[in-house]
């Protein structure tokens, strides 16, 4: 049987995954800001669906069987130790504006990043949240997750 501890590992585990996915995708949209004006610029993102999708059935196994399996797929794979690689995608829509509309297609970006600190905001004070319970139910008698 699983103690209360792994539960909160299992969760805390999860939102460090998702605070460094939001963390290299402000990398890769600041870059379609500052990198747009090069020739044959095309604006990149990382497949937020794919990464969300990974995260759902993570969520999923750990609510059917109190543990993580993240499952590797085309542009996303896990090692060992909570790390993980994912590859950018070019972004057609970001890449179309680009041509057409240079000031929408910045709008689009500064978007993206905006909606993107929200998510890491959020994972970051669920975060925090999950550590403050976890050091004031040292013993594992905090309420299950």
């Amino acid at each position: 049987m699983k103690t209360e501890p792994e539960i909160i590992d299992n969760i805390t585990e999860l939102l460090l995954r998702i605070i460094d996915y939001t963390e290299r995708r402000r990398d890769v949209l600041t870059r379609n800001i500052f990198d747009y004006r090069e020739d044959n610029y095309c604006p990149q993102d990382l497949p937020e669906a794919e990464f969300a999708q990974r995260m759902t059935e993570a969520v999923s196994e750990h609510v059917r069987s109190e543990r993580l399996l993240f499952c590797d797929s085309t542009h996303i794979q896990f090692h060992n130790g909570g790390s993980f690689d994912i590859q950018p995608v070019p972004d057609a829509k970001a890449k179309d504006l680009l041509g057409s509309n240079v000031h929408d297609y910045l709008k689009l970006q500064i978007q993206k990043l905006s909606e993107n600190l929200m998510n890491n905001r959020i994972a970051a004070e669920l975060l925090r949240h999950q550590q403050s319970r976890h050091s004031v139910y040292p013993c594992g008698k905090a309420e299950k997750n």
